[in-house]
């Protein structure tokens, strides 16, 4: 059986020549143009879009076919070429345009490739909203215009060093300056690289490059987890960098590995920035559901207050806003830093846990290993929305005892650990994932979840 084509509140992913083309492209551009214009509302005579795309070999064709959509429904479109997604985010603020698309698939295979929305504001769209494009995409519903009213396309090549000033507005330069970190940076061949580059350099940091150029020719799974990052744990340790930085394609997501060249996750990502933060300024952080208990911990130990929210970058942003947050982000190694954009930021985890060692003084072991570390694991198995509510409402009758959050899916804090059955966004599963202190409890949940699945189903 093929891949199918993922329609989801992320936007549009798919494999290049299988299941997703450049008629795809163009189609799905025409519905967020066309859902762009009947946002806007009358008054507004021209509407433009900012365009970004990662390195992905397939980038280019998709890239024309996707300006080619804009354009039909009378969209100007400024091409920004290849730039990290943050940086697509950066542009559309400062240009002032009334969204922003960039053709990415993010942490998936070399294959795939994809496109993703933003609103004004360089903020991602909510449930709703994506649903409305989506909706739009499905029915063909375009707004095609005569040819004499077509959108016009402009380049600019500005992103990078843009964004790189945006990040270093929101850190003391001179204080990491001095410390003249040796980094080992890994940009899987991604958008991320020049950016990286730019930042570090002129953060002071005797710099290592890994990976750099943006060929889209990943030299490993570009998900930036253990398994795919063994080669930045050897460099780190043959160079004797006090840091490793990994991105993934679309340079939204950062992962850290210590001067020992050991992988320390990307759920310490968020957990490091948050306290450097909080040392900074009392004040609330959100995080979705899914994120590890290490957050919670670093956030209590400072007294700031913890904000749950449903799994997705847009259901943070629009808690960080409404709460005013200090900083949010994801367990997936994504910092949200609302002062350069409301977009998961790879520089920005890289500036403060940087200027966090330079301040503190302490190396990233030991910044790491005073935040208390837990065991997860997550597992997936099929299930339409009327098996997942039996699931769920099994599972409660199962957890008496748990505190419960039903804000996405439900979750069942213990006194112990915790567990999060959730429907998927993109994809018939149900997603489960659990934490604990150990492998032996994580296990125990894991089984009680699968088990309670096989009591539904009998």
């Amino acid at each position: 059986m093929g891949r199918k084509l993922i329609i989801s509140i992320s936007g549009l992913r798919g494999v290049v020549g299988e299941n997703f083309d450049e008629s795809i492209a163009q189609s799905y551009s025409r519905a967020i143009g066309t859902f762009l214009i009947k946002d806007a509302g009358e008054g507004k005579e021209k509407l433009t879009v900012c365009l970004g795309r990662d390195s992905r070999t397939s980038g280019s064709k998709i890239s024309r076919a996707v300006i080619e959509g804009l354009c039909d429904v009378g969209v100007d479109v400024i091409d920004l070429g290849i730039v990290s997604t943050p940086g697509v985010g950066v542009m559309v603020k400062k240009l002032e345009c009334e969204g922003g698309v960039i053709i990415t698939a993010s942490h998936n295979p070399a294959e795939y490739n994809g496109i993703k929305v933003l609103l004004d504001g360089g903020m991602a769209p909510p449930m709703e909203r994506a649903q409305a494009i989506k909706e739009t995409f499905l029915s063909e519903q375009f707004s095609v215009v005569e040819s004499e009213r077509r959108g016009k396309i402009k380049r600019n090549e500005r992103a990078c060093e843009i964004h790189v000033h945006k990040v270093l507005e929101t850190v003391d330069a001179d204080v990491i300056q001095k410390k003249t970190f040796r980094v080992v940076l890994d940009s899987v061949h991604g958008a991320g690289g020049r950016e990286g580059r730019e930042l570090l350099n002129a953060l002071g940091c005797d710099l290592i490059e890994m990976y750099n150029e943006p060929t889209g020719l990943f030299p490993h799974n570009p998900e930036p987890t253990a398994d795919s990052l063994g080669e930045l744990c050897d460099k780190v340790s043959e160079h004797k960098a006090d840091i490793g930085f990994a991105q993934d394609t679309d340079a939204d997501r950062l992962a850290v590995v210590d001067e020992n060249g050991r992988y320390i996750g990307e759920d310490y990502t968020l957990a490091l920035v948050a306290k450097f933060i909080l040392s900074k300024r009392k004040g609330k952080v959100a995080t979705t559901l899914s994120t590890s208990k290490m957050i919670q911990d670093v956030v209590e130990q400072a007294g700031g207050e913890l904000i749950y929210t449903a799994v997705g970058e847009a259901n943070v942003v629009d808690a960080m806003i409404k709460n005013q947050c200090v900083i949010g982000g994801e367990g997936n190694g994504g910092v949200i830093n609302l002062s350069v954009c409301p977009i998961r930021n790879s520089l920005v985890g890289m500036a403060f846990i940087l200027q966090l060692m330079a301040e503190s003084g302490k190396t990233i072991n030991q910044l790491a290993d005073g935040i208390k570390s837990y065991v997860m694991k997550k597992d997936k198995f099929e299930a339409d929305e009327n098996l997942a509510n039996k699931i769920l409402q099994a599972a409660k009758e199962s957890f008496p005892e748990a505190r419960l959050n039903t804000l996405d899916g439900s979750r069942f804090d213990f006194e112990d650990g915790w567990m999060h059955l959730r429907m998927s966004n993109t994809e018939p599963i149900m997603r489960v994932i659990v934490e604990a202190e150990n492998d032996r409890k994580v296990q125990e949940y894991l089984d009680a979840a699968l088990g309670i699945r096989n009591k539904v189903l009998s």
